[in-house]
């Protein structure tokens, strides 16, 4: 499209200003001119159609020099797109095992749960703070990235943001055994990349919808991290304090979704959810209930 148009745009400037656009044969009309700015944009020098006006002759340079740049940007641009998203997946990939398909909080601090809970999570914190840094280095230089989809319907870049900062807030309300300074820069950079990225996308900012975390539902999500071993703290400050923390991101990745029409992640696992990694092209694959909790899986 940007090719065809700078094309167009010359054909027309060349025909419109009386340019003489000739052909070997004799005058022509806007074909002419049309396959003359075609043939000098891509810089193919067949010579066969020829300004024979001042004012052509600077035209005909000026566009072989922007076709030059274009190829040259072309050639460029693209690898660092494509580098760009394969580099935004890799964390998104790795979420499936730890948080499940879709991704959810509780999954995830769910399947971190055990021995080595606090030292599992401060990595895999740290892992999404670059993670977010990142993105939103990538995506505010090249917006156009974030319309690019995930190779799975259950995932999503905005998904996991959104899923990171769920359990960064459920670590700041209080989890025994939780790191707290992992979460909170955690925090603070996926909300900065939430917010910046709603600006350049022109996504304004809506208000958090209650229903994503109803009063039953916190309850059962308390009750769910208390089974697993990782209770979260109870009591109307802790209740307060959630709602704030969610009222500083919620409207932002609200926004988004609506923006890139991507659907936000639940606070715990959909019911009958299989995780990504579990199927194949072929239907699930075979697997033992006998094996469903290993390693957390």
């Amino acid at each position: 499209m940007w090719a065809t148009g700078l094309i167009g745009g010359f054909a027309l400037l060349l025909w419109s200003l009386d340019a003489q656009m000739v052909t070997t044969g004799g005058d022509a009309g806007f074909g002419t001119a049309l396959y003359g700015s075609g043939t000098t944009f891509f810089t193919l020098g067949l010579g066969d159609v020829l300004p024979h006006t001042a004012l052509g002759r600077l035209l005909v340079v000026l566009e072989a020099g922007i076709g030059f740049a274009f190829l040259a940007l072309i050639i460029s641009y693209m690898p660092v797109l494509s580098q760009a998203f394969s580099q935004r997946e890799v964390n998104v990939s790795l979420l499936d095992a730890r948080a499940g398909s879709p991704p959810s909080a509780a999954e995830l601090l769910r399947r971190q749960a055990g021995a080595n809970f606090t030292g599992a999570l401060t990595q895999v914190l740290l892992e999404w703070e670059r993670w977010s840094a990142e993105l939103l280095e990538s995506h505010l230089s090249y917006p156009l990235l974030a319309f690019y989809r995930s190779q799975h319907a259950e995932q999503s870049w905005l998904a996991g943001l959104t899923t990171i900062l769920d359990v960064a807030a459920l670590i700041l309300v209080g989890i025994d055994g939780a790191p707290t300074r992992p979460a909170r820069l955690a925090f603070a950079m996926a909300r900065h990349a939430a917010a910046d990225l709603s600006h350049i996308l022109g996504a304004r900012p809506r208000a958090a919808a209650p229903e994503r975390l109803s009063a039953a539902d916190l309850a059962h999500l308390r009750a769910v991290l208390a089974q697993a071993g990782v209770p979260l703290r109870e009591g109307p400050e802790a209740d307060r304090m959630l709602t704030h923390l969610r009222q500083m991101y919620e409207p932002f990745v609200r926004a988004l979704a609506d923006r890139l029409l991507m659907p936000l992640p639940p606070w715990q696992p959909s019911p009958g959810a299989t995780d990504v990694w579990k199927l194949t092209a072929w239907g699930p694959a075979a697997w033992s209930a006998e094996y469903d909790d290993l390693d957390g899986l």
